[in-house]
């Protein structure tokens, strides 16, 4: 990866500086800031590796908390919910990445999906404001799911146990080695955005979506996602599974990826916003580049549970 960086930010440099270039200007600009936020991604991910598991699971909690606060900020509540965004912030979403940590799957797959989704919109009714109460309690029920549950399902692959019948013959794989499963899976799902961006550029005619997103095209979908299946399975090596199976499993969550960041973008159209916050350059908030994961992550992890895991 860094190898990788390395050249793609020498081959930025040289579109840079050539003051003819045929590409379009903002284009090459995007491309500078695209390769800032990798180089500020996978240093973040490998430090976090590094120092350890119980680390890598408190940045995707901080990751988490932020990207609902943006959610929060775009979808405007009323004084009658500030007890549950209390709730919300501070008690339910550090206690879903606990839960993670500590690998109680049994809690942390029903904690927000059950127990959350009935006790927010109860708090809120304790407030005493039926103003468009059901906009405001499904607003933050989606939040805290999209932004909370959904990602914590990334940090939650690091506790998989593999069955060696189940994973590529004669490999000895353990937990120590999940953490380059979750470096895998971030990868596949981030490149499978940059990939569709390119080729929609490269060859997008047919936009999907033209109120939601103008830049997403069919081209730009079947393009990113037939590469980035084909980078998946040339970098099986570095997982558990068969070429086929790394192929299938990218595929399945480069799709899955795509369809978060056109859900994400309607919301946003919605509001009558281009990005949820300004936190990253270039790129808007955090929700903006991580949207693709959340919706890829417990896709990603079930998938791999059911046919990879032990029983």
């Amino acid at each position: 990866m860094l190898a990788l960086l390395a050249l793609a930010t020498g081959f930025g440099q040289l579109l840079k500086r050539q003051a003819n270039t045929s590409l379009d200007a903002d284009v090459v600009r995007l491309f500078h800031l695209r390769l800032r936020t990798w180089w500020l991604m996978c240093s973040v991910l490998a430090a976090m590796f590094l120092v350890g598991r119980t680390a890598t699971v408190i940045m995707f909690g901080g990751i988490a908390f932020w990207a609902l606060r943006e959610f929060v900020t775009l979808t405007p509540t009323r004084p009658g919910d500030h007890r549950s965004l209390f709730w919300v912030f501070f008690i339910l979403t550090p206690m879903q990445f606990v839960l993670v940590n500590f690998e109680v799957y049994e809690m942390y797959s029903v904690v927000i999906p059950v127990y959350g989704f009935l006790f927010i919109p109860a708090r809120a009714a304790f407030a005493g404001d039926s103003k468009r109460f059901l906009e405001r309690a499904a607003k933050i029920q989606y939040g805290l799911t999209v932004c909370v549950y959904c990602l914590s399902y990334a940090p939650a692959l690091l506790s998989l146990d593999f069955d060696p019948e189940k994973i590529r013959p004669g490999l000895v794989w353990d937990r120590s080695q999940n953490a380059r499963l979750l470096f895998y899976f971030v990868l596949i799902v981030q490149m499978g955005d940059v990939l569709q961006y390119f080729w929609g550029k490269l060859l997008g005619q047919r936009v999907i979506a033209p109120a939601i997103n103008a830049s997403r095209t069919w081209e730009g979908f079947f393009g990113g996602a037939a590469s980035a299946t084909l980078l998946g399975a040339a970098l099986y090596w570095f997982t558990p599974f068969e070429p086929w199976e790394a192929a299938a499993l990218s595929l399945l969550i480069t799709v899955t990826g795509f369809a978060g960041g056109m859900t994400m973008s309607a919301i946003k159209r919605d509001r009558g916003v281009r990005d949820y916050g300004t936190l990253v350059t270039g790129h808007g908030g955090v929700l903006d580049r991580i949207d693709s994961i959340c919706f890829a992550a417990p896709v990603f992890f079930h998938a791999v549970n059911l046919f990879f895991a032990r029983p």
